[in-house]
């Protein structure tokens, strides 16, 4: 189930990668939400006929979705200048940053080995990302930058989300994106941006979609329920270790679609550093608090 989440999960990305000059992620974060809100709501009115939906804490989950959405404009943001697959390699360094900020941030121990996962991840990104390289370019860092949202976020839904329901949960991420696209397509409208844009997929505005624009938006709003729905319910019915060692085949997926989409091949530093850093999310994931 795991396997199946992040091969969708994969595919969309690359969807979104191919598609990003027909529409702007303000235009996704709505049109997408006509899809997913009405399909959660449907699948929670089917699932939990008794739930309000209404998260308990609400300022946390509020503060959740908005990390959350905030890691997708900046993953998204990232995906038109970079290959899929060094993208997608810099945004699962998550596991190291969220056990870094459980040490930090809510005092969970973290043993010898995850602290070596920790630093063996880091010089993974070092090498993929190469910043003492002539052509490197601050927007490689907009990857990492999601990874630290995301990590911020998981370690809320831990320490202050735990006792949610995870649909009344998913419906305020989901809220949350509408409302913020909302906000960046009026944005735009009212305060146009003068010359030519540097990140076209951030400042543009809503642009006028085919019926295979709306296709693609429909597919990927399916998309986004079941990869949701199917990872939540895998953590549900196996140990997290587990789970999180297979949610890595993500990596193994974006090289597949970067190679059919867009002919990308990773040279052999990029390589070397998707090796690192499989190898320290092993041991992030795998260790225990004591080892």
């Amino acid at each position: 189930m795991i396997v199946a989440s992040v091969f969708m999960l994969a595919f969309g990305d690359a969807v979104v990668k191919q598609s990003s000059a027909d529409f702007s992620i303000w235009q996704l974060f709505v049109a997408r939400g006509l899809v997913t809100v009405p399909l959660l709501f449907g699948f929670a009115r089917l699932m939990a006929p008794a739930s309000s939906l209404l998260p308990k804490a609400v300022g946390w989950v509020f503060i959740r979705s908005m990390l959350i959405v905030l890691m997708w404009i900046s993953y998204y943001a990232a995906l038109p200048f970079m290959s899929l697959s060094v993208a997608a390699t810099a945004l699962y360094t998550t596991p190291l940053f969220i056990a870094l900020f459980s040490a930090t941030l809510i005092g969970e121990p973290v043993g010898t080995r995850r602290w070596l996962g920790i630093l063996l991840g880091f010089i993974g990104v070092l090498v993929i990302l190469r910043p003492a390289a002539n052509d490197f370019s601050p927007v490689a860092l907009l990857p990492i930058l999601a990874a630290i949202l995301y990590a911020l976020a998981a370690v809320i839904t831990r320490s202050k989300c735990a006792d949610e329901d995870p649909l009344s949960v998913a419906m305020g991420l989901n809220l949350c994106v509408v409302i913020t696209g909302a906000l960046g397509v009026g944005g735009i409208m009212f305060v146009p941006i003068a010359g030519e844009p540097t990140f076209p997929f951030l400042q543009s505005p809503w642009m006028a979609m085919s019926g295979w624009t709306w296709a693609i938006i429909v597919l990927l709003g399916i998309l986004l329920v079941a990869e949701s729905i199917g990872v939540a319910k895998a953590y549900q019915i196996a140990p997290a270790a587990i789970i999180g060692t297979f949610d890595y085949s993500y990596l193994v997926f974006a090289v597949f679609w970067g190679f059919v989409f867009f002919s990308e091949i990773p040279d052999v530093l990029s390589i070397l550093g998707i090796c690192l850093i499989l190898t320290a999310g092993w041991l992030v994931v795998r260790g225990s608090s004591r080892d």
